[in-house]
């Protein structure tokens, strides 16, 4: 068992990448659960979410934290009891976690897929990306998009925002790794910094 990746953002802020090869036995063996966390636990139904679960745990204890050091609010937003911020992410076979002292984060992680295309229209303006002929190049883009997006939506932590509304990620080139994003919202626009990276067919997209 080990990390897939680490990332240091900066000085107080890491992201970290756990690759979920381990069997459920395997990621169970040494993971101390609060109550409520076993509980959870106990009621999913996908051993893949169960192992994804796990492993986040154990990305937190990577980082010197443990399941008691997490909690979630009403919205299901998560915290860690120093007071640090946290956001936590798990598709199919990777799960990750990005921590800071000082910055307000959000990670997501999706599976490249062709799903996308079909609910693209939901969260960004479409015709925006009619110039993309290659069909990978505009799975891959979108996927960025979304994965921004759901960074931003983790950050602001509440139910209200839509996607294609409320929330705005400027074009950015693939070879950046990086562009910006806002959240328009009530009469306020907050900007933040976003990073990707993709592997294995997987991309992750963190956001501060």
């Amino acid at each position: 068992m080990a990390l897939y990746k680490s990332l240091t953002v900066d000085n107080n802020t890491k992201v970290l990448i756990w690759k979920i090869e381990e069997s459920f036995e395997a990621l169970n063996a040494d993971i101390i659960l609060t109550e409520n966390s076993q509980t959870r636990l106990n009621g999913m139904k996908s051993e893949l979410h169960q192992r994804g679960f796990l492993s986040v745990r154990h990305l937190l204890k990577e980082a010197g934290y443990t399941d008691n050091d997490l909690f979630y609010d009403e919205f299901g937003k998560p915290y860690l009891k120093d007071g640090k911020h946290i956001s936590i992410t798990h598709s199919f076979t990777f799960s990750g976690l990005i921590i800071s002292d000082d910055k307000h984060v959000g990670i997501d992680i999706e599976k490249q897929r062709d799903k996308i295309l079909k609910i693209a229209h939901k969260f960004t303006p479409i015709e925006e990306y009619k110039t993309i002929a290659n069909h990978d190049a505009l799975i891959s883009k979108l996927t960025i998009v979304w994965g921004a997006k759901e960074s931003l939506y983790k950050i602001y932590g509440k139910k209200k925002l839509l996607f294609l509304h409320h929330i705005y990620i400027e074009d950015f080139k693939f070879e950046d790794e990086r562009t910006t994003g806002e959240i328009r919202y009530e009469g306020e626009i907050n900007s933040y910094g976003i990073h990707f990276l993709e592997f294995d067919g997987f991309t992750c997209v963190f956001a501060y």
